[in-house]
């Protein structure tokens, strides 16, 4: 699962680009400085991998205290169904119901803080940018997020995030050299692969809260194998 949350990164950053992209392009980056300019967007984007961290660990606690009352299983179905009904719900039905919108303030506050560090030039303010880009709104991110949900305690749910995070460092830093790399039909065809992959993903989770004894795709449940194992004793 650790490699779904990758590519979901790598592939999904066509998207991060889409939505992130002029925050990307407004960086204060040092022109004439290449070291300085190495160092600053790497501290970007572990402002950015921190954020996801955080996040993954929140809602990880989520999924474990599910996993404490035995929903496992039905966690890693509905975590599935989620993320193949956010793909196939049209766009613009799924914006009128845009889970960001009772956090508006929150949000509103965070581009604020945005904008005022972006106008700062200090080595400290791109761990700064990065960590509240963060926490703009993503729906790429939020499929990670189930993810880290039914990852089942708020460890797995961190990692699961910060590997999603690093899938989209490639992209991002070619978006931060080269804005006009990421132009034309290429772009597109891979934004039409993000809603299929995120759909096998989807499936996987399925798969795997269906216990059907399939070693890493779909192991056993516990209880079944604590059974079976009273069985042959």
């Amino acid at each position: 699962m650790l490699i779904s949350a990758f590519v979901l990164g790598l592939l999904g950053s066509f998207h991060c680009v889409g939505m992130c992209g002029p925050i990307a392009f407004m960086l204060p980056l040092n022109r004439t400085n290449t070291y300085i300019k190495i160092s600053q967007i790497v501290l970007y984007h572990l402002g950015r991998l921190l954020t996801y961290s955080i996040i993954g660990f929140a809602f990880g606690l989520i999924g474990k205290s599910l996993y404490l009352f035995g929903f496992q299983q039905q966690l890693s179905i509905i975590v599935g169904l989620l993320m193949i009904v956010v793909v196939l719900i049209p766009y613009q039905t799924f914006s009128k119901y845009n889970a960001s919108k009772p956090l508006f303030k929150i949000i509103s506050k965070v581009k604020s803080s945005l904008g005022a560090a972006l106008k700062k030039k200090t080595l400290e303010t791109f761990l700064t940018i990065g960590f509240l880009n963060g926490f703009l709104p993503c729906g790429l991110v939020y499929m990670a997020v189930f993810a880290a949900i039914a990852s089942g305690n708020a460890l797995s749910g961190s990692l699961y995030m910060a590997i999603f995070g690093l899938g989209t460092i490639p992209l991002m830093t070619t978006a931060i050299y080269f804005s006009h790399f990421l132009k034309g039909n290429m772009r597109q065809k891979i934004q039409k692969a993000i809603p299929v992959f995120v759909v096998i993903i989807g499936l996987l989770f399925i798969l795997r809260g269906l216990g059907l004894g399939i070693p890493y795709l779909s192991p056993a449940p516990m209880h079944d194998i604590v059974t079976s194992s009273m069985d042959c004793h």
